[in-house]
C-alpha cells in the first residue's frame, strides 16, 4: 500500500470548521483543567444562584479557553494532529478512539 503525506490530505470544510475546532475544545479544556475544575465546583456549590456566584470563575474559564481557540498555532497543532489521525485511518482503516481504547483483559 502506498504511503500517504501529510501534504497530500485535503482537508473538507466540515473538518477545518468543524473536526479540528472540536479537537481545539477538547484540548484547551484539558489544558485549562484547574479553571474548569473551578467553575464545576462553584457550579455544584451554588446550585440556582451560579449565575450570580461563579461569574469570577466563569471569566477565568472563558479567558482561558479563548486564549487557546484564537492561537493560530494552536489551530496548527491541532490541524497536524488531526491530520496524522486521518493518515493512520486511511492506512489502517482503525479509528483513534477504538485503537486508545484497552481491550480486555480476560474473557
Amino acid at each position: 500500500m502506498e504511503e500517504i503525506k501529510k501534504d497530500e490530505i485535503h482537508l473538507r470544510h466540515v473538518e477545518t470548521d468543524v473536526l479540528i475546532p472540536k479537537m481545539m475544545r477538547e484540548k484547551a479544556k484539558e489544558i485549562c483543567i484547574e479553571k474548569v475544575e473551578a467553575f464545576n465546583h462553584c457550579c455544584k456549590d451554588s446550585g440556582f444562584l451560579m449565575v450570580l456566584k461563579c461569574r469570577e470563575q466563569n471569566a477565568a474559564l472563558k479567558e482561558c479557553l479563548t486564549i487557546h481557540y484564537k492561537d493560530p498555532a494552536f489551530f496548527e497543532e491541532c490541524k497536524q494532529e488531526y491530520i496524522k489521525e486521518k493518515i493512520e485511518f486511511l492506512t489502517t482503516g482503525v479509528a483513534t478512539k477504538n485503537r486508545k481504547q484497552k481491550l480486555p483483559t480476560s474473557m
